[in-house]
């Protein structure tokens, strides 16, 4: 058994499918298939049912697929032993992040890479549990992310950023004075509200049930974009945190008088040793001035 078929398995799994993980691997998804299929008969049992829509791992795949990433992981730290070793560094750093929630990542990875042009980035933007969990399986070495005090447990944090959020509108919309507004007054404006799940959705819900008021949302998205543009035809208001809404100078802002959301973003990692390529990329994260 080899470490490629391990890598071949590993990406069926994760991609859901043999095409999928053929993309992902730069390879034909006959190479895929064929690799998987010798497998299964080497091991003597099936690794994934297929299905028309989805492939997915058997119960035996999935104890495989446990294995492999730890052996991957640790042919991966044999090569970094001896690569830092040289004076050079190579390899993958997986980073995982949320929709609105960057803390100047663009910037640490543009200085990992000046510093390192051997390490290779993967990032993946998904909801906070599914970060989470990667984290916990290993398929992510590190995130930025926005996380309340139950979903730090078990990770190791570093604060890069405290802030407030605001609230958004178009400058057609009408307010009853130019100063703050409360979570009342925005309960009663239609809202652009971002789906169950995201960092900025977690922290408004929290915010008006700590101000005890009920809200309803007139619109539901999924991207910062699209909101904005609702918000920009004046079909609702949307809050957002100070550095989002900085990216849309055409909307007006508009702080909170009292109870206003916030959120604390954070770098997080598995506990453990950190791998050399990680711990360069966290180098380069540093935090911002709000977070003091």
């Amino acid at each position: 058994m080899e470490l490629r078929q391990m890598e071949v398995v590993v990406a069926v799994a994760e991609e859901g499918g043999f095409t999928a993980a053929a993309r992902r691997l730069h390879v034909v998804q006959s190479a895929v298939s064929g690799t998987v299929r010798a497998l299964e008969r080497e091991l003597g049992t099936p690794l994934f049912d297929r299905t028309t829509h989805r492939v997915s791992p058997t119960s035996a795949g999935e104890a495989f697929v446990q294995a492999a990433r730890v052996a991957l992981r640790a042919a991966e730290q044999v090569r970094t032993a001896v690569d830092v070793e040289r004076g050079q560094l190579r390899g993958w750093v997986t980073v995982g992040t949320m929709q609105g929630v960057w803390g100047n990542l663009d910037r640490a990875l543009a200085g990992l890479r000046a510093e390192h042009p051997g390490v290779r980035i993967r990032l993946r933007q998904a909801a906070v549990a599914d970060i989470r969990q990667a984290l916990r399986d290993g398929t992510v070495d590190l995130a930025v992310v926005a996380l309340d005090r139950q979903q730090q447990r078990g990770l190791v944090t570093r604060l890069l950023s405290r802030e407030e959020m605001v609230l958004v509108a178009s400058p057609e919309r009408a307010f009853a004075g130019d100063g703050p507004v409360t979570l009342a007054e925005a309960a009663r404006l239609p809202l652009v509200d971002f789906a169950p799940g995201w960092a900025i959705r977690n922290a408004v819900d929290r915010a008006f049930r700590a101000a005890l008021v009920e809200r309803a949302a007139t619109f539901e998205v999924n991207d910062i974009v699209a909101a904005s543009e609702l918000v920009r035809h004046d079909l609702g208001v949307c809050i957002v945190p100070e550095t989002i809404a900085a990216r849309f100078p055409d909307l007006i802002v508009r702080a909170f008088a009292q109870h206003a959301p916030s959120w604390k973003v954070m770098v997080v990692r598995p506990p453990g040793e950190t791998p050399p390529a990680v711990a360069a990329l966290l180098r380069h994260l540093s935090p911002d001035v709000r977070a003091g």
